[in-house]
């Protein structure tokens, strides 16, 4: 049991460290054609995309190449300067995908909320847009005057999977897409992205909550109904029954509060259905907290109806819990390997419980069996 809840928390764990998704091709040996050089490039740490650029300060003007991969053929690429922000909303935006007749258009966009595009000017002039797909890549060329004095621009860039009507759909919100923003310093010729903090996080939270409603919970429950049928065991298994309840919990707690901040600065992205779960796993799990405190005697005369009511929250909060870890596992878009790894373990944990039913049911019945040839030797 505990190397199962090893094995799950450096899975998990593993997650925090893993580096993010380069470009397809390194920047530097992308061939983007004589007449197209450009003084730096960077690979950016989302969706595997690249930018290169020039500054002339003189003019104040920014040529830039975007190079990335849409998430689907008929999708669409994007890039943008957000002289107000550093997220969508206020978005200068320049984006590319194949027109009605095939070829290859670049519009712009001034993102003002989350509701449908419509292709606008924005607040730079620009020259020379043009675009190409190679290879599965979309490249995205322009010049776009920033002015003398903006030396670094918040920098966001997306993709898309599809286009309606000469209009991009919306893209996914996966974390790569989530995290797709960062810095641009057009004198220094570095670039930085911003996701790996928030990556980290949304890392910490996810594992926060799978270890606590996802592991310690139910390997608390089965201390609980199989451990006390041993007698040596009493009342040992009451001790480590609570203990990794109140341990779950307090974790639990902290991943939920880590999980409501993530929240408040993912403003117009909303998981509702995981919210709603976790919201209702904190409240069921306090009130148990709660109860532990109020628990009658085991003689008292409501013993009985406050057994019903632990058991049943209890086992739901557990339910829960390894459904909210699969949803929040989605959310995230790990790989499939570390959902694959939390089922093992979850496989682990019930074979456990299946085992240990049946050595129970053995036990209890062989207990009834002597009592009955007890009573018949007695009488």
């Amino acid at each position: 049991m505990a190397g199962a809840f090893v094995l799950l928390f450096a899975a998990i764990a593993a997650v925090c460290f893993l580096p993010p998704p380069a470009a397809a091709q390194g920047c530097k040996s992308q061939n983007l054609g004589s007449n197209r050089v450009f003084a730096s490039c960077s690979d950016l740490p989302q969706l595997s995309a690249s930018i290169h650029w020039t500054y002339d300060r003189a003019a104040g003007n920014l040529s830039i190449a975007f190079v990335a991969p849409p998430a689907a053929e008929g999708g669409w690429v994007a890039w943008a300067i957000n002289p107000t922000g550093t997220g969508m909303v206020g978005s200068q935006t320049l984006a590319t995908f194949r027109g009605a007749d095939g070829r290859m258009v670049v519009k712009t966009y001034d993102i003002k909320g989350y509701g449908p595009l419509e292709e606008s000017k924005i607040a730079f002039e620009t020259a020379d847009l043009a675009a190409e797909y190679v290879g599965g890549t979309m490249r995205m060329f322009g010049t776009v005057k920033v002015g003398k004095e903006m030396t670094v621009v918040n920098q966001v860039w997306q993709v898309g999977e599809s286009v309606t009507a000469g209009v991009p759909d919306k893209h996914a919100f996966n974390q790569d897409n989530m995290n797709s923003k960062g810095t641009l310093d057009l004198i220094l010729g570095v670039s930085s992205g911003s996701g790996d903090s928030g990556t980290r996080k949304r890392n910490i939270h996810g594992i926060l909550n799978a270890v606590s409603w996802g592991i310690l919970l139910p390997t608390g429950a089965i201390f609980a109904r199989y451990l006390k049928t041993f007698q040596s065991a009493d009342p040992a298994w009451f001790y480590l029954h609570v203990s990794c309840q109140l341990i779950g919990y307090i974790v639990g707690v902290a991943g939920w509060g880590t999980g409501l901040n993530l929240g408040s600065k993912s403003k117009g992205v909303q998981h509702t259905t995981h919210r709603n779960i976790g919201i209702t796993l904190f409240a069921l799990g306090t009130l148990q907290v709660f109860a532990l405190f109020l628990r009658p005697n085991k003689d008292h005369k409501y013993r009985f109806y406050w057994n019903i009511y632990h058991y049943l929250v209890g086992y739901t909060v557990i339910i829960l819990g390894i459904i909210n870890v699969f949803k929040g596992l989605k959310i995230l878009g790990t790989d499939q390997k570390w959902t694959t790894a939390y089922i093992i373990v979850i496989c682990i944990l019930g074979g456990i419980a299946l085992l240990l039913e049946a050595i129970t049911w053995m036990i209890v019945l062989r207990r009834k069996s002597r009592n009955t040839k007890s009573n018949s030797n007695a009488i």
